[in-house]
């Protein structure tokens, strides 16, 4: 069933305070209009992502900025007094800077150690969202890989195919990933060589002033040559210090995930691989353990309840 309205929250946590190493806290905030203890979380504004949303609304109701880790799935509900659905998609937040000031929304933060979180939640959908991040480490390693934008049709440019730049609505696709890609904390931009993947995340690389790290190995051309060398190649991007973005081309990218996951043992979730799209990518200690598809999630209009 479709829901009405749409929301999108996080799991906000940090490092226990005063505990041992590898203890984490987590954030719940206090609505005196429901007296209520949940997780961060509210509705869409016109033209939002959810994944924008949850960053927002993290940092209105809690006065901290969160950096998004994975993704936790989402939670559908009839709101009270209407006789509408909303959904909520979650994900994972680790707090970074910022301090809690009350308003007349949230008058409460209160932040505790995850084996007391649960006793605190009001609501069972929240419990079941924790019981989803508590299956896995807190903090996990993040790779972003884009499938480059639109770039019209490969037939009608008169060019060499790997000189064909985006079309005007690529470039706006390029643009809108930029907020997107930046609220899971991307630092480093790689590419596969075709224009149209380099020119997908140059505004990326432009607001975060670091050049595009070009890789041939994950163009059509090098990997219907050779797939292993293009897999091991992505591997290697995946870092514990840094949060990259690689972008590549659709001949690659869903062969490539099948190959990546079935090596880890993990069951992706549908993907139609649209252009514009981004896997984002979740690993501990080098091995993918979660994987999450944005597609029309990235560029939802939703409107007011």
């Amino acid at each position: 069933m479709t829901a009405d309205i749409h929301a999108a929250g996080a799991v906000l946590w940090r490092p226990a305070r005063a505990s041992g190493a590898g203890e984490i806290e987590i954030a719940l905030v206090h609505r005196p209009k429901y007296r209520d203890w949940s997780l961060p979380k509210g509705k869409l504004e016109p033209g939002e992502s959810p994944v924008l949303a949850a960053v927002r609304e993290v940092a209105e109701e809690t006065g901290v900025h969160g950096v998004l880790g994975r993704y936790l799935g989402h939670v559908t509900y009839p709101v009270t007094g209407h006789r509408k659905l909303k959904r909520v998609d979650y994900w994972a937040a680790e707090a970074r800077d910022g301090e809690f000031d009350p308003s007349d929304e949230i008058d409460d933060l209160v932040w505790h150690s995850l084996d007391k979180v649960m006793r605190e939640l009001s609501y069972p959908m929240d419990r079941q969202v924790l019981r989803t991040f508590s299956k896995l480490p807190p903090r996990t390693s993040t790779l972003l890989l884009v499938r480059h934008a639109k770039a019209g049709q490969r037939g009608k440019y008169a060019g060499p195919d790997r000189e064909r730049p985006l079309e005007p609505a690529g470039a706006e696709q390029a643009l809108t990933l930029v907020p997107n890609l930046l609220a899971f904390g991307a630092q480093q931009v790689f590419s596969a060589d075709p224009a149209r993947c380099v020119q997908t995340v140059a505004p990326l690389a432009d607001s975060l002033g670091v050049d595009v790290g070009l890789e041939p190995a994950l163009s059509e051309d090098a990997y219907a040559a050779d797939p292993a060398a293009a897999l091991t190649r992505i591997r290697e991007l995946v870092s514990d210090s840094a949060v990259r973005v690689v972008c590549s081309q659709g001949k690659v990218i869903p062969d490539l995930m099948r190959e990546w996951a079935a090596a880890d043992g993990l069951t992706l979730p549908p993907a139609r691989n649209r252009k514009g799209s981004v896997w984002v990518l979740s690993f501990v200690d080098g091995r993918m353990v979660a994987a999450d598809h944005l597609d029309r999630r990235l560029y939802v209009d939703s409107t007011e309840e």
